[in-house]
C-alpha cells in the first residue's frame, strides 16, 4: 500500500493516469489513523481487519491486485461483485471468476484499468 500511496503522491507518471500529486486515501484495517504510511494524505481508520476490503474496493474505480495473500482475494471478490475493473500482477488466478486481467507489469495494470474505466 505504500508503494502504491507513494506513486500517486510522487512517482512516475503514466500514460493512462496523471500519476504524481494525487490525493491519497488509505482506509485501515485498524484503529489508528496514525498508523498510516507517510505518503497517505487522509487516514480513514475503521478498526475492521480485513472486513474493509469492501470499503476499499468499494470506493474505488478499480482494483488492481499485486500478489498477495486471503485479504487480495476477498478483494478481487469485491472487485468482481461491485463491478469493477480488475488487474492481477502476480496475483491469484481464479478460473471460475472472469474479468481479472493478468498482466506482466505495473504500468500494463495502470493502463488496462485506466482503459476500462474510460469505456464505460
Amino acid at each position: 500500500m505504500e508503494a502504491v500511496c507513494r506513486g500517486a503522491r510522487d512517482g512516475r507518471e503514466s500514460t493512462a493516469s496523471p500519476g504524481a500529486g494525487g490525493h491519497t486515501i488509505g482506509i485501515l484495517p485498524g484503529e489508528r489513523r496514525a498508523a498510516a504510511n507517510e505518503y497517505v494524505d487522509t487516514a480513514i481508520a475503521t478498526g475492521l481487519g480485513h472486513a474493509r476490503n469492501a470499503a476499499v474496493v468499494m470506493n474505488g474505480d478499480a482494483v488492481i491486485a499485486i500478489d498477495g495473500g486471503g485479504g487480495t482475494l476477498s478483494e478481487l471478490g469485491y472487485g468482481h461483485v461491485f463491478d469493477r475493473p480488475i488487474a492481477g500482477l502476480g496475483t491469484h488466478r481464479i478460473e471460475s471468476l472472469d474479468g481479472i486481467e493478468h498482466v506482466a507489469t505495473p504500468e500494463a495494470a495502470v493502463d488496462y484499468v485506466a482503459s476500462a474505466i474510460a469505456s464505460r
